[in-house]
């Protein structure tokens, strides 16, 4: 099976062209970062005609996830560069629904993430700290902190990706509001760990900081892997950065 590893700021995924079909266990397996490829999770990527491609996505724990951030502007990278498009804007087919995508002049990819919302309550007390539940077609908790740099992501990051109060689990966002229009954060991803960025972890953080603590669009969101851009839109939060091609291969 053929493969294309491709990165979002160091969020790494293996990306293979649909129909394609393959288990939980191939997944880990490709995932691991000693034995395998190496990847954060599984991108499958199919060309629908027209103007259209559609994206599914597991975790590298082998668990599918409703969507991707950086994977979809990869996808959309990918989509242009195969010719599957025949324009830089297009929409691409996702669990939670169609999403648009746009591949820049700068070679930068601007995406739609969705409509940000809180979670049914405004805060849940989970470990003796306070996080919000943000959902962004997948599940977050944003826990605001003095330094991302020095929070306890290792171990606060699974207890709360794992409670109870998370039926599904959630992905776990460490932010600090450094200005109206500048965050920091670190992510622990559910069913991955921590990774050097997240999409929607990113309009997550952002949408939190400026329904809690008055943050202006658009959002400079800084990661251990670089910066995404969040501009939150009549609802909607959309997201610039880079998609990058790394290296092809084949996988039995």
């Amino acid at each position: 099976m053929d493969f294309v590893k491709m990165e979002g700021l160091g969020n790494d995924f293996i990306v293979i062209e649909g129909p394609a079909a393959f288990s939980p266990a191939q997944v880990r397996a490709w995932c691991d970062r000693r034995f395998g490829i190496g990847a954060d999770g599984v991108l499958l990527a199919s060309p629908l005609g027209g103007q259209k491609v559609s994206m599914e996505y597991w975790n590298a724990d082998g668990h599918k996830a409703e969507m991707c951030g950086n994977g979809l502007r990869c996808v959309a990278k990918l989509a242009l560069e195969r010719g599957w498009v025949n324009d830089a804007v297009m929409e691409i087919e996702t669990v939670v629904g169609p999403l648009g995508a746009e591949v820049l002049e700068s070679g930068l990819v601007r995406a739609l993430m969705g409509h940000p919302q809180p979670g049914a309550v405004e805060s849940i007390e989970i470990a003796g700290v306070t996080v919000r539940p943000v959902t962004v077609g997948n599940p977050h908790a944003v826990l605001f902190v003095d330094d991302p740099l020095t929070a306890e992501v290792g171990e606060l990051g699974p207890r709360i990706a794992s409670d109870p109060q998370f039926p599904e689990g959630t992905n776990v966002e460490f932010v600090k509001v450094e200005s109206g229009n500048r965050i920091r954060m670190r992510i622990w991803e559910r069913g991955v760990g921590e990774t050097m960025a997240s999409g929607t972890g990113a309009s997550a953080a952002a949408y939190a900081a400026a329904l809690y603590q008055g943050s202006q669009s658009p959002v400079e969101v800084l990661l251990p892997g670089g910066t995404l851009v969040v501009e939150l839109v009549d609802a909607e939060a959309w997201v610039t950065g880079p998609g990058n091609f790394v290296f092809t291969g084949t996988v039995d």
